[in-house]
């Protein structure tokens, strides 16, 4: 670990750099827990193969986190707001640099739950895709396990009765923005409909949801590991059945729009 990482100190939860923070404890997690390394492999390759057509251009990845996204598509751009080795370029969601109409395709992986102001930061990633160019989520689902998991055991709130602020006002400025986490959002938005996202602005291409428990049985970044390797298929198996009845069960979520 650096000497950058080693003075990170956790911050207080409105300091944006509570994320860069997070993203140095999670680097530890990622580098110790290969059954998590194979997970995110796994949601990485279902975001890849909905980027299949599109465009030629680019592919960015805004809130990059760790970088863990190019090991499945080692063509992307990762972003993030924080300056860190493994990351291409510094960007912020609310007022990125590259030109209008010029990125092939987005993904935020984990990221729309942390976005304070949804409607503005979407408003900013419509305005660099190209005409025909996707964005894919992948975020937190909120079924009964889902919820109760996640409820229970992650450190950020579930956020179901918040308020959801979907413009930012007037006086915001990108570059003062808060720490912010809400894991119940994209739920909320997407499978429950609280926001319209307008049919001028977006298609909604796909919306899928994952039981994912693999996932919740490797602790995600900072749990335990639930159950020994031996067990992982079983684990599979019970998967496929929970994926019958994807609301209830969902703990994740992929969402797939496209600009038309």
């Amino acid at each position: 670990m650096d000497s950058y990482a080693e003075s990170l100190v956790a911050k207080p939860m409105t300091d944006i750099s509570q994320h860069d923070f997070e993203i140095h404890e999670n680097l530890k997690y990622w580098n110790s827990k290969p059954l998590l390394r194979e997970v995110y492999a796994e949601f990485h390759r279902e975001i890849a193969t909905r980027l299949q057509g599109i465009p030629p251009g680019p592919i960015v990845e805004c809130g990059s986190g760790v970088g863990n996204l190019k090991t499945v598509l080692p063509q992307c751009m990762t972003t993030d707001l924080f300056p860190n080795p493994w990351i291409d370029q510094v960007e912020n969601v609310y007022a990125l640099s590259f030109a209008p109409s010029s990125v092939a395709a987005i993904v935020l992986f984990d990221v729309f739950h942390h976005l304070e102001y949804p409607g503005s930061a979407l408003a900013e990633l419509h305005r660099t895709l190209i005409p025909g160019g996707r964005l894919v989520i992948f975020d937190p689902a909120m079924g009964l396990l889902g919820r109760t998991v996640l409820g229970l055991f992650h450190h950020e709130p579930l956020g179901l009765r918040r308020k959801i602020v979907w413009e930012a006002p007037p006086s915001f400025s990108p570059d003062q923005q808060h720490y912010y986490a809400a894991q119940g959002n994209a739920w909320r938005v997407f499978a429950r409909g609280e926001h319209q996202l307008y049919p001028k602005d977006w298609n909604i291409v796909e919306l899928c949801f994952f039981p994912a428990l693999v996932y919740l049985l490797a602790g995600g970044f900072r749990g335990p590991t639930l159950v020994p390797r031996i067990c992982i298929p079983l684990a599979q198996a019970i998967d496929r059945l929970l994926e019958m009845i994807p609301r209830l069960f969902a703990s994740r979520m992929l969402i797939v729009l496209q600009k038309p």
